[in-house]
């Protein structure tokens, strides 16, 4: 049942094969000893759940099945073994010894061998038939990517294991041994020389390809795209490398030397990432930059650790989120396309997710889509990626402003709005700096924190501490710039400012930058917000500082706390490590949450009655498109999360202005 060829001349590839390449022999790399309780991730049922699913979707034929053949099947493409010559394109011949010798060792030298003496073994498992699966998974990667080069089909799909991505020169790691996209790609651009001189490598699945990324980082004819979970670099492959370096999924790492530009990484913040984000991605990052490099062969390193169900991955792409990729991937390179298959441990989801995609290969269109709206942190997520890439590729804006920046030497937006900001509340309320000790907290906190005069006299006192405000505008698409008589900034903060005032109350106003840390030496440059965790930290100093040098020593008869986002963690992480002057002294805690995690406040020191006392002393707006809404803890409260209620609104603006009358 090998490829057929065309049919019809005049539509060589619509009627073309698609082909496959499937070994039962790539099953023989097990476990030593399997546990039937706690099986390896990377199970040999993997591939045999693909499979039997494409031979009852009727998409393959089984060799011996009784039946009708018919044109439309896959056509078979065997694997072979990789030579050494090949697997060196890639590896150093060290890697490929070790790789080879763990065929004669013994069950108890297996048992205890590392790589590299010293160094545990990374996510791996050794057993006599490693060397000769990885050897069919490589070289069935390198004959799937051939047929196609070769027009033998017109896409195919390799149904191959171990998985390559994350081996790299000397290290077998990630349940990988060798990297067997990248060494393909190698294989083709040597043998079809000018045919398969650029090479894209898409990898979709939900973990770093860093052994990919490694391999081709600064070849300029290898374009490697990657779409995975990063969580700020705490998601594997996060800090496990052998030579101590840190992880390099972010979107910073872009290529060197003559590949620079050439290394595109859209690293999701988050877990959870669907069918829209991915979309998104690849509507404004992916195929743009594959059309203008203009690949003659695109490889998809085919993970399906995304695919909903997948426990690992924790993300929720669907079959037809698969489909709608490979079928946008089919229009570049002359439709050209190999699909290796890397991870994915949900039997049921890998085997629906790669059916999906091998129909979709054959000829038929992806399903439709049900939501096609990304969330939040996915645009920010792209967003990144866009602002980093588009000074490498011309189909992308806007483009990045530092060099025009360093030349105009323009007035920082922040110090502009701030200094606006001090000069309106003290004509308005009369309010003034408060001094912040510099050796405690950071720089960017001076003149942030802002107070009317009679916060130490006996009234209510008001602690305010938010984010900066909005500024609504619409960027030229191409230069960035924004027209000021477009422009707009919204401060609803200070609507509350002006209604506690006129309540009697005394005013702490603080605005807390999203980019604090030291390293911003000039000012000129694009400046990525500091993550949540490091904000909240500064923050909750800043707070600590606040509370022991201008509020527990004063005559306030109430005290509430206000927060929005990075105001709120700090706020609860005040109150968990201060809960006894905290329930003794505070009246209430607002929060209005919208794009950080909902924190809950559970004693530090064991303290049971904490979270009661919260509930009864918090008031919880959370944006109605927060992912705490589809957690259980929506569907069964908990006291530690506050008294939470759900906004209508999905901006921290909007959520101010919509709940002012329930705040005061």
């Amino acid at each position: 049942d090998g490829p057929k060829p065309a049919k019809f001349s005049n539509l060589p590839y619509a009627t073309s094969q698609t082909g496959l390449v499937y070994d039962v022999r790539m099953r023989f790399h097990v476990e030593a000893e399997p546990s039937e309780d706690d099986l390896h991730p990377e199970d040999p049922r993997r591939i045999h759940a693909i499979f039997e699913a494409f031979v009852n979707a009727g998409l393959a034929w089984r060799e011996g099945d009784s039946g009708p053949t018919s044109d439309y099947y896959m056509g078979r493409v065997d694997a072979r073994m990789v030579t050494r010559e090949e697997v060196c394109l890639v590896h150093t011949a060290n890697h490929w010894n070790w790789v080879q010798s763990l065929g004669v060792m013994s069950a108890e030298q297996l048992k205890t061998e590392e790589q590299h003496e010293g160094s545990r073994n990374d996510s791996i498992y050794l057993s006599n038939s490693t060397p000769y699966c990885a050897s069919l998974s490589a070289g069935g990667a390198i004959e799937a990517c051939r047929a196609v080069m070769l027009g033998k089909v017109k896409n195919i799909f390799a149904v191959i294991r171990p998985p390559g991505h994350h081996a790299e020169r000397e290290d077998a790691k990630g349940f990988c041994f060798y990297d067997n996209v990248s060494i393909a790609t190698k294989v083709c651009q040597k043998e079809f020389g000018e045919r398969c001189r650029k090479v894209f490598i898409l990898d979709w699945d939900v973990h770093h390809g860093n052994g990919i990324q490694q391999a081709n980082y600064d070849d300029p004819n290898v374009l490697y795209i990657s779409l995975h979970v990063h969580k700020r670099g705490t998601f594997y492959p996060e800090h496990s490398y052998r030579d101590n370096r840190i992880a390099y999924g972010d979107h910073l790492h872009c290529g060197e030397g003559p590949g620079l530009g050439k290394n595109v990484n859209i690293p999701w913040s988050r877990q959870g990432m669907g069918d829209a984000d991915y979309i998104y991605a690849f509507q404004q990052v992916v195929m743009p930059i594959a059309t203008e490099f203009n690949p003659d062969l695109v490889i998809i390193a085919a993970g399906f650790d995304a695919a909903e169900g997948d426990m690992l991955g924790g993300c929720k792409v669907t079959p037809a989120g698969y489909a709608h990729m490979t079928h946008m991937l089919m229009s570049l390179a002359d439709g050209k396309l190999a699909v290796c298959l890397e991870g994915g441990y949900n039997l049921e989801s890998i085997a629906r997710s790669a059916t999906a995609v091998g129909r979709t290969m054959m000829g038929e269109p992806p399903d439709r889509l049900d939501n096609l709206s990304p969330t939040n942190s996915g645009v920010d997520d792209v967003k990144l990626v866009l602002r980093q890439q588009s000074r490498f590729w011309s189909c992308l804006y806007p483009k990045d402003l530092s060099a025009r920046l360093s030349q105009l030497r323009g007035e920082h937006m922040p110090n502009v709005v701030r200094g606006w900001q001090a000069k309106t509340l003290f004509e308005e309320y009369r309010m003034t700096s408060l001094f912040v000790h510099r050796e405690q907290l950071a720089k960017a906190f001076e003149d942030q924190v802002l107070a009317t005069p009679n916060y130490a006299e006996s009234r209510p006192l008001l602690v305010i501490l938010h984010d900066p405000p909005e500024i609504l505008a619409s960027p030229d698409p191409r230069t960035g710039k924004m027209e000021l008589h477009n422009t707009w900034l919204t401060d609803v903060v200070k609507t509350y400012i002006d209604d506690a005032v006129k309540r009697g109350f005394a005013v702490i106003d603080v605005n807390l930058p999203k980019h604090v840390s030291e390293d911003d030496s000039d000012p000129h440059q694009h400046q990525e917000s500091d993550s949540i965790e490091s904000r909240t930290k500064e923050a909750t100093q800043l707070l600590t500082y606040i509370w022991e040098n201008y509020i527990e020593l004063n005559d306030s008869t109430h005290i509430f706390l206000m927060g929005t986002n990075t105001g709120h963690g700090a706020i609860l992480s005040f109150i968990k490590s201060h809960d006894d002057r905290a329930q003794r002294m505070i009246t209430k805690a607002i929060s209005f949450v919208e794009d950080v995690p909902l924190t809950s406040c559970k004693s530090l020191v064991g303290n049971d009655m904490l979270p009661s006392w919260y509930w009864n002393h918090s008031l919880v707006f959370v944006a109605g498109g927060h992912n705490y809404w589809e957690s259980e803890y929506a569907r069964k409260p908990k006291k530690r999360f506050g008294n939470v209620s759900r906004s209508v609104s999905t901006s921290i603006s909007d959520m101010l202005a919509e709940h002012r009358d329930e705040v005061l």
